[in-house]
């Protein structure tokens, strides 16, 4: 499940359509795993958006922060990250 909190960023349904083909891996990875909360808190901080993302599940609690000029640049940065602690949580279920 993803909750998005946009705060002050705003962003027209076409990008968020955008937001959520960049987290596909990231809900697949996360469907494997249990109880899998993903939480997106977006900020304008000045010129740049803070990006923070927590996911929540089984194997414990992941955080994420990305910082840019632009949003999409963020959410990428931020999509990335995600996808790769995700994987390394996955495959440190499968070792146990």
């Amino acid at each position: 499940m993803i909750k998005l909190d946009a705060g002050n960023v705003l962003l027209k349904p076409s990008q968020r359509k955008q937001l959520m083909s960049w987290l596909k891996r990231c809900l697949r990875i996360g469907s494997r795993l249990r109880d899998f909360v993903l939480e997106i808190r977006m900020h304008r901080v000045g010129k740049h958006v803070e990006v923070r993302a927590v996911v929540h599940d089984d194997q414990g609690e992941i955080t994420c922060r990305s910082r840019q000029t632009d949003w999409r640049n963020a959410l990428r940065d931020l999509a990335r990250q995600l996808s790769r602690q995700l994987h390394g949580q996955y495959l440190a279920t499968l070792a146990t």
